[in-house]
């Protein structure tokens, strides 16, 4: 008896690795990597993107939703980490898919074969249920806000786009949240409408009411120097703002 037990441990330790998730990603080379386009280099001081993926754990073979990500910035970067095992789906509202935009993205594909992407219109987004490991949202939830007749963005439901993301987790899944602070207790389609910033206590209470548990915070992106009194795109302040990291689970 005592040996079957050694057996049936001995076998256990040797596929758990694989039960708990492959090795963590190297983030790290994938930043450093040539063939990233210079404007988004450019980018990496401010957002710090090999510390921000170590927080939320990305690991090898995951398959990732990079929401908003048709600028390629975190595909450049998510793409090579994650290895030819796993995959990124990229996702990009169509009013912001220009041909320009999609020219470029598609030259990016053409060469990265663990990229797709999917563009439906910002009100809708249409993910593969129970697919993704790792979700990341960008400086971008507050747009659920948002409100704009030029970019035909219209009044949408922010219960309504989070019950697509969770639908599109895995169990146990990860969805990384960073976004721009606004002043506290500010209504949300405000504080996006005059700033580009909310409340973090407004995203906290979105996720936690889609199903999701908060499951880690990190200040890496605070500045205290940043009032919130600005709109994100001053040149006083863009770059620069005063930033929250959530990381939600979706439950077991």
């Amino acid at each position: 008896m005592r040996k079957t037990m050694n057996l049936l441990l001995g076998l256990a330790l040797i596929a758990a690795p694989a039960a708990l998730g492959a090795a963590p990603a190297n983030v790290a080379a994938a930043v450093s990597a040539p063939g990233r386009s210079e404007d988004n280099v450019k980018r990496d001081e401010s957002r710090k993107p090999a510390e921000l993926l170590k927080f939320f754990g990305l690991q090898q073979g995951m398959q990732v939703a990079d929401m908003f990500g048709g600028n390629r910035y975190w595909a450049e970067i998510l793409a090579p980490a994650v290895g030819p095992s796993g995959h990124v789906t990229v996702w990009e509202p169509t009013q912001f898919y220009d041909p320009d935009s999609k020219k470029a993205f598609e030259a990016f594909a053409a060469k990265t074969p663990n990229v797709s992407i999917i563009s439906t219109a910002f009100e809708a987004p249409s993910l593969p249920p129970n697919t993704f490991d790792f979700m990341l949202i960008n400086l971008d939830y507050h747009d659920v806000y948002w409100e704009n007749a030029k970019y035909k963005v219209v009044k949408m439901d922010p219960d309504a786009w989070l019950k697509t993301a969770f639908a599109a987790m895995k169990p146990g899944g990860i969805v990384g949240v960073v976004d721009h602070v606004a002043k506290a207790g500010t209504p949300p389609r405000e504080s996006v409408e005059k700033f580009h910033r909310i409340d973090p206590a407004v995203v906290k209470a979105d996720f936690e009411r889609a199903g999701f548990v908060l499951d880690g915070t990190s200040d890496m992106y605070k500045n205290p120097a940043d009032d919130h009194s600005l709109l994100v795109f001053d040149k006083a302040i863009q770059g620069k703002t005063d930033r929250f990291i959530y990381r939600f689970r979706k439950p077991s």
